[in-house]
């Protein structure tokens, strides 16, 4: 007997783990689970290790986690798809505990059972399940019912079917933003299920009010989901509901404030900010008269806000029972009132101010640049479910708007579209619309902006064709390779390809490389790294001697970098180079260079040029790296620093491999049995591991 429950010992103790005061011993043992079940059986398992889980389910966050996480793949350890509803119960537990990622685990693996349950048994446990979550007292609940609507759906009768929409619309109107912030993120899964009947009625209300709602976070999660419900609606549809909404959300709100719901100077404040970046106002008049003179309203300005802080009279306040001067009650209220919506019309119209260069018209409803963030990042996505039409007449202007945003963020999103959104378009309309844009982000205040620019701009070339190219991109591109941030000149390096195959290498070289020679002494180490990757690229296409003439002396420059990165880079940069142009031209212009290198003060560039030779020798071949590059390798051999002499030693031995049996015999072994009795042990070290590579060489042969 006792031999029989010999086996069932770690088990026993596992499940006694489950119920340790040690968190430890609890999270393994949770993990542990299918070994358990295992262990049981699946009728024990389904009686007695379930319940025993579905009624300890207060424990730390980490515990249920695992457990949430275990449960999503037990179907095999209950007893197979026809038993799967067992497991239900402790999920539906675990799914409104407060933790979300508890609870996102648990809607998770509700999901997975789900998926393989069988039809009857979904309508008789799982979606009695649904109904109980969403109409749970605590928000958790709730929130978590969002996630399970796209699987309880399909199965479920007609009736039910229209329950579920109900229920499903009850959510997105919850009293609790988390509630509907869930529906919003879930929408796009539960409209997918829905018939196309109901997708226009049911789904396109729901989804309007998702876009109402009073909080941000509620309608840019909404606006995440349009391009995926755009897809599911036939184009005609698409324009009438889904249009409309992006078209608004890119705009800024201005109504709300004309309306008097907030106070004027909450209004003043957001105006006065408004593009920060291109604020003008080009006329002034004071007193009656007229000033259009840039530096006569600069003036007039100044005088203005200097005369606000100072008194026209000599007053002090008095103490002693005396009163001081104040305002009436009167006065008081009108200071502290909304202006009216007339007034703040009237004081809007009255403004001579120039704000981007449109003018300023109340359009739109929403304010939070969080949502036009998200229709920035989605709005390229519509295009082709809307077609051509609509895109032009409503999409194109509303991505201006975008791309003229108050708010950098929304403009870094908008200007990281721009060339999928041109792609979508023909060249003239990129042209007309799209370009002007971009020549004022290339100059835009935020840095961030500018880089989003340039990392995508170049992919414009290909769009509009060689002629806009080289007449409206090529400027652009040059301004940008001057820019004073580092991140922005990297991204227009790194993708000057795009541009050489639309105007030619011709054309590039006398716009741009004088710019890309400027680079190359950058003084931000990663800039001058992206030029000398780019290097053997433009190598090609310019030709030996363009290269010769231009580029050069940047080659054998960068050799002698203070950043290793760089000198690295332009160690395999002389090898491309090697690789290129053919050995007789690096004989020519490359080796004796490289090779005169060698005897630089300082040990760090003798390394390098060790580097480089170890890379050259086997595109140069045997004889030259034997009559030329081995006898410096060899002199280095004698350097103080051993630095230098451990790596002579790897050099030595990549070179073992390229040069004739006789030449290691009696060249390279006598170096390295030299450098193994050296005092310094690592130099030792590598000069052993290359006699042992030599000698398995000359056992090969």
């Amino acid at each position: 007997m006792a031999m029989i429950d010999e086996p069932l010992y770690p088990i026993a103790v596992l499940i006694d783990e489950l119920k340790n005061e040690d968190i430890q011993l609890r999270l393994n043992s949770i993990r542990r689970l299918s070994t358990i079940a295992r262990a049981l059986g699946e009728e024990r398992t389904r009686k007695e290790l379930i319940p025993f889980l579905s009624e300890n389910n207060d424990d730390d966050d980490e515990v249920l986690l695992a457990m949430a996480e275990e449960l999503g793949v037990f179907i095999p350890y209950v007893g197979g798809v026809e038993h799967a509803n067992v497991l239900l119960p402790p999920l539906e537990t675990l799914s409104t505990v407060e933790e979300t990622c508890v609870r996102d685990k648990a809607v998770e693996s509700l999901c997975r059972i789900g998926a393989q349950m069988r039809e009857q048994d979904l309508v008789e446990y799982f979606i009695p399940l649904v109904k109980r979550l969403a109409a749970g007292e605590w928000f958790t609940a709730r929130v978590s019912s969002c996630g399970l609507f796209h699987i309880a759906y399909p199965s479920a009768p007609e009736t039910l079917k229209t329950e579920l929409r109900t229920i499903y619309s009850q959510l997105c109107q919850d009293d609790m933003p988390m509630v509907r912030r869930s529906a919003a993120t879930n929408l796009g899964k539960f409209a997918a299920t829905v018939e196309a009947s109901h997708l226009k009625t049911d789904i396109m209300s729901i989804f309007e009010d998702l876009t109402q709602d009073d909080q941000d976070s509620v309608r840019l999660l909404a606006v995440e989901g349009c391009a995926a419900l755009g897809k599911l609606l036939e184009p005609q549809d698409c324009v009438s509901h889904i249009l409309p909404v992006i078209v608004n959300f890119s705009q800024k709100e201005l109504r709300n404030f004309c309306s008097g719901a907030k106070p004027v100077s909450c209004f003043f404040h957001r105006l006065a900010n408004s593009h920060r970046n291109a604020n003008l106002i080009k006329r002034i008049e004071v007193d009656g008269v007229l000033y259009e003179d840039e530096a006569d309203v600069c003036s007039q300005l100044v005088l203005f806000y200097q005369g606000l802080y100072e008194e026209t009279e000599v007053w002090h306040p008095t103490m002693d029972g005396l009163d001081f001067a104040c305002n009436e009650e009167e006065e008081r209220l009108s200071l502290e009132k909304e202006f009216s919506k007339e007034e703040v019309i009237q004081a809007f119209t009255g403004l001579k101010v120039n704000i981007g260069k449109s003018e300023i018209v109340p359009v739109g409803e929403d304010k939070s640049w969080r949502v036009r963030y998200m229709v920035a990042n989605q709005l390229y996505e519509l295009c082709e479910a809307v077609g051509p039409e609509p895109t032009r007449s409503d999409l194109v202007p509303a991505y201006v708007r975008l791309l003229r945003d108050n708010e950098a963020e929304v403009r870094i999103a908008a200007a990281g579209k721009v060339t999928k959104f041109c792609r979508i378009l023909n060249p003239e309309l990129a042209i007309q619309h799209i370009l002007p844009c971009v020549k004022e982000l290339s100059t835009d205040s935020s840095q961030h902006v500018r880089s989003a620019l340039a990392s995508v701009i170049m992919g414009m070339a290909p769009v509009l064709g060689k002629d806009a190219t080289i007449e409206q991109l090529l400027p652009i591109f040059l301004s940008l390779l001057k820019d004073e941030f580092p991140d922005v000149r990297l991204n227009i390096i790194s993708k000057l390809d795009q541009v050489n195959q639309v105007i030619g290498i011709d054309l590039l070289s006398q716009s741009l490389l004088p710019a890309i020679v400027e680079l190359a002494e950058d003084r931000h180490w990663r800039v001058r790294l992206a030029i000398i990757e780019y290097i053997p690229l433009l190598a090609s296409q310019l030709g030996v001697g363009f290269f010769d003439d231009k580029l050069g002396a940047l080659c054998m420059q960068w050799l002698k970098d203070k950043v290793y990165s760089i000198r690295d880079a332009a160690a395999n940069n002389v090898k491309r180079l090697a690789e290129e142009f053919g050995p007789e031209w690096a004989m020519q212009h490359i080796i004796p260079q490289v090779l005169d290198m060698i005897n630089n003060p300082h040990y760090l560039y003798r390394m390098t040029i060790l580097h480089a030779i170890s890379l050259l020798a086997p595109v140069m071949g045997s004889e030259i790296t034997c009559s030329k590059l081995l006898p410096v390798v060899i002199n280095a051999s004698k350097d103080r620093v051993p630095n230098i002499k451990f790596n002579v030693a790897k050099v030595l031995q990549s070179l073992i491999p390229i040069v004739d049996q006789s030449v290691v015999e009696k060249t390279i072994r006598p170096c390295l049995i030299e450098l193994s009795e050296d005092p310094d042990v690592d130099v030792r070290f590598f000069a052993t591991q290359a006699l042992q590579s030599s000698d398995q060489v000359m056992m090969s042969t």
